[in-house]
């Protein structure tokens, strides 16, 4: 066994115990067994597993890209002092204090990309599987020999799960099917940047590098769907494009309950709110800075004497 096959191993294991697992479940309530349908959902299932186990690492991402955005000011000011200055001196200074900045402040700019690298050995694992099952091998684990004939000959709408666009050999099922499942994949995660990028922006992140960066990811993506297009097998691309899905509806409720401070979708959370409190009949008093209002002068306490009516008459008198 190779290194890559020692790391792949575990991951491997996992996989098909998972991907069994839910496999029995769909057998169990009468689905077919060989059917191309039942190893899709079973690829789902696996999908909702591993994004479930990577919610504790997404939370971490959100609170590091918070802090990332509190940085923001000190890495332009950093920037902006060597600016201009492209000599390999100024390059190592610029590049040891922003580490420094990073360091002090517990600050990762790679953490955003945290969840995808660690689904990286899934799909690797998985294209790994699926490429033992088309040769009818058995797994490393719980895939039996017959579970992994079944698993590599199972067709969906006429396509093998084995087959990719790069291996269709003129099946124009498996091209056509790919080719959707692309779009799909391009589309989803266009939205998702996208509205990380026009909705969940502070004015001072939009001037960072981070957020060109972002800009640059918005159009390099479709491309790298193009390459797992046509070199992924369909079972594996169809779980690139379900974890798509899953990460744009995530997106979709953080972007809505947990915006970025000074995001637009922060002002919209701020105005539903204010909505919602109206509707409901309560008033929100805001302390806008004004002056204070003048204190009220105390009342006395001192009983007024009441004046006797001799004395009256005698004031009248005079």
């Amino acid at each position: 066994m190779d290194i890559i096959g020692t790391i792949l191993w575990p991951i491997k294991w996992a996989i098909e115990a998972i991907l069994v697992a839910f496999h029995w479940v769909f057998t169990s309530i009468g689905l077919n067994a060989d059917a191309g349908t039942t190893w899709v959902l079973s690829i789902v299932g696996l999908v909702l597993v591993v994004r479930a186990a990577l919610i504790p690492i997404f939370v971490r991402q959100i609170k590091s890209q918070r802090r990332m955005l509190e940085v923001a000011p000190q890495l332009k000011k950093i920037q902006d002092k060597y600016k201009g200055k492209k000599d390999q001196f100024s390059r190592e200074a610029m590049s040891r204090e922003t580490m420094e900045m990073y360091k002090k402040t517990g600050t990762n700019p790679l953490s955003s990309c945290l969840p995808l690298l660690l689904q990286m050995p899934i799909f690797f694992g998985l294209f790994s599987v699926l490429q033992n099952a088309q040769h009818e091998g058995i797994g490393v684990g719980l895939l039996s020999k017959e579970l992994s004939r079944s698993f590599g000959e199972s067709v969906f709408l006429g396509a093998p799960l084995k087959l990719a666009i790069s291996t269709a050999e003129g099946n124009v099922t498996v091209i056509v099917i790919a080719s959707i499942m692309v779009v799909l994949m391009t589309a989803s995660q266009f939205i998702t940047q996208l509205q990380i990028m026009s909705k969940n922006q502070s004015p001072e992140m939009k001037s960072s590098p981070m957020y060109k960066q972002q800009r640059m990811l918005l159009y390099v993506l479709p491309f790298v769907f193009l390459f797992s297009g046509f070199t992924f097998p369909l079972g594996v691309m169809f779980y690139w494009l379900v974890s798509n899905f899953w990460t744009m509806v995530q997106q979709f409720i953080v972007i809505r309950n947990m915006p970025t401070p000074g995001s637009e979708a922060a002002l919209a959370r701020e105005a539903r709110i204010a909505k919602r409190n109206q509707r409901r009949g309560i008033t929100i008093i805001e302390d806008n800075g004004d002056a204070p209002d003048e204190p009220e002068e105390p009342k006395s306490t001192q009983r007024t004497q009441p004046v006797n009516p001799k004395n009256r008459k005698k004031k009248k008198k005079r």
